[in-house]
């Protein structure tokens, strides 16, 4: 059965940066397209950014410049490297899976704040 695990959430004061992981089980790792979304508290889900099983990489613009999402295939981890942080960046981050099927991970909690 496959499972993502998002890990590395936490409190994080604004300039400062943050490392997320996604841990993939139960799915061939290497073929699927990974992503990152996120939702704040009242809005909708948004895309953050997506790296594909060649590792292409693509970001929205509220993150270009950065944000950096990387993969391992070696440990089935998909990771995004968190810079210059600010406070709308507070939110609920999810890790995405994609090759025909969809998977989720449960989120994990990113607050920007001082």
């Amino acid at each position: 059965q496959a499972q993502l695990v998002e890990s590395g959430g936490g409190l994080v004061q604004p300039g400062g940066s943050r490392r997320l992981s996604c841990a993939a089980s139960g799915i061939i790792f290497s073929v699927y397209a990974m992503g990152w979304y996120r939702q704040a508290p009242g809005k909708q889900r948004e895309w953050v950014a997506t790296i594909t099983s060649s590792r292409s990489t693509n970001y929205a613009d509220s993150v270009k410049g950065r944000f950096t999402i990387s993969r391992d295939n070696a440990k089935n981890t998909v990771y995004l490297e968190m810079n210059n942080v600010k406070p709308e960046d507070t939110a609920v981050y999810y890790c995405h899976a994609a090759y025909g099927s969809i998977y989720w991970g449960q989120g994990t909690q990113v607050t920007v704040s001082s």
